[in-house]
């Protein structure tokens, strides 16, 4: 490792075994494009966009050019009774890309807050329609939502809920998982079996009493637990049963919008329309963090309308929602998916990338291959007695091979930055097959 390291100490870090990580630290210094560049000065293939987000490749010229010039122009405005022209025009730009009539637009600053405003949102417009007694949200198992307390509740995820079960939000619950591998292991794209799970909704209501029931919200692909897809027919079979009893559906498009699976959000790849989405992480290409909610207008109009004019319809907010460099960093970014056609290109390299990561099959500890767009997940037979120990080892060895994957348990993953090629997909799934054969 580099000799002039940072002390390490005082950094509580997120999400990672701080312990393990500090006795032998990797630390990425740089980054253009494809590649990071780590402490030791060597070239990294990023194989996750950075954390599903740097979809369209890291330090662009055009997403850096504009942060910079609005820096200097403009470095904060208060949103709250105030307003800068970048944020409304933001906001105008995105809505322009989503599914038709999702066109009123809240903004975050992550896809935690994003998740936790949306199911504000929920509550204040069943509210303002005379139907308060709507509160419970029911989400998925292996769900992820982020780590505010409204996301965990919703979220399905057993360890990040377990220190903190006694305090999440009541009324909660939870359909089962899709992922079944004894059924529909090594599916191309969306599994063919499982649509039928999208009832067990209607066992839910039977129990809850659908007029209680305020949202449904699920990832219409769930990337955090492992590139989970939802079977054919599953997410048209959930805005039914929503739209029948009067129930809105949220999609968390946090990793799944902007270009991963192919089109602008998931709700279009799919052909499937909440009532909300909830964004973040590519929204800008990760340069200033960002989050953002996307209602229907209907939604808006309700809640606009339930009191006067001149009141604060809406008791929700943040110091940062809109902030004036992250509102140029989206703008310039959603500039630059156009100008590319980055959504289409990924729907382009799709059947490539799917045949890389299935050429897999058959290599050491492969228990499961899954891929949608440009995401992928390989599963593997987790060494006994050490659950997540093979993955992780598999991890540090792509990671000293000059390639940097995802592992989450026994699952690497994959999502790499929409401006990929051919030939390093090859090099990417290439290099996790020689590292399997050498992890034990």
């Amino acid at each position: 490792m580099h000799a002039e390291l940072p002390d390490l100490q005082s950094l509580w870090m997120p999400f990672t075994a701080n312990r393990q990580f500090k006795a032998a630290p990797r630390l990425l210094v740089a980054a253009k494009g494809m590649y990071y560049t780590d402490a030791d000065g060597r070239q990294v293939l990023d194989g996750t966009a950075g954390l599903w987000c740097s979809n369209a490749g890291h330090c662009r010229d055009e997403i850096i050019d504009a942060v910079h010039r609005q820096m200097q122009t403009l470095d904060y405005a208060p949103p709250f009774q105030m307003g800068h022209p970048l944020a409304f025009e933001a906001a105008h730009r995105l809505a322009a890309i989503l599914p038709p009539g999702l066109d009123r637009i809240f903004f975050t600053n992550s896809g935690s807050e994003s998740v936790d405003t949306a199911l504000k949102i929920v509550l204040a417009y069943h509210r303002a329609r005379g139907e308060g007694q709507r509160t419970r949200f029911i989400g998925r198992e292996r769900g992820y939502h982020g780590v505010g307390f409204g996301g965990m509740s919703v979220g399905g995820i057993g360890a990040n809920r377990k220190a903190y079960a006694a305090n999440l939000m009541p009324g909660a619950d939870h359909m089962p998982a899709t992922l079944n591998i004894a059924e529909a292991a090594f599916s191309r794209g969306q599994p063919a079996w499982g649509a039928h799970l999208a009832d067990e909704l209607e066992r839910l209501l039977a129990l809850h009493d659908p007029s209680t029931v305020a949202a449904v919200i699920v990832e219409p692909m769930a990337g955090s637990a492992g590139v989970i897809v939802p079977p054919l027919g599953y997410l048209e079979r959930l805005r039914e049963l929503c739209s029948r009893h009067g129930i809105l559906l949220i999609f968390d498009e946090v990793i799944t919008a902007f270009g991963r699976l192919g089109a602008a959000t998931a709700a279009q790849r799919f052909g499937v329309t909440p009532d909300l989405i909830t964004l973040a992480k590519g929204i800008n290409n990760a340069t200033v963090p960002m989050g953002a909610v996307a209602a229907a207008r209907s939604i808006h109009d309700a809640i606009m309308e339930a009191g006067p004019a001149n009141a604060i319809e809406l008791f929700h907010g943040y110091t940062y929602s809109g902030h004036p460099a992250a509102a140029a960093a989206a703008i310039a970014t959603l500039d630059l998916y156009a100008r590319e056609g980055l959504f289409e290109r990924a729907a382009r390299l799709e059947p490539a990338f799917e045949s890389a990561v299935h050429a897999l099959r058959g290599a050491p500890h492969v228990k499961d291959i899954r891929n949608i767009g440009l995401a992928a997940a390989v599963e593997l037979e987790p060494r006994p007695g050490q659950p997540g120990a093979r993955a992780y080892e598999a991890f540090l060895a792509c990671l000293k091979a000059g390639v940097l994957v995802r592992f989450t348990g026994d699952i690497l993953a994959f999502s790499p930055p929409l401006i990929i090629d051919e030939a390093q997909i090859q090099t990417l799934f290439g290099t996790v097959r020689e590292m399997l054969e050498r992890v034990g």
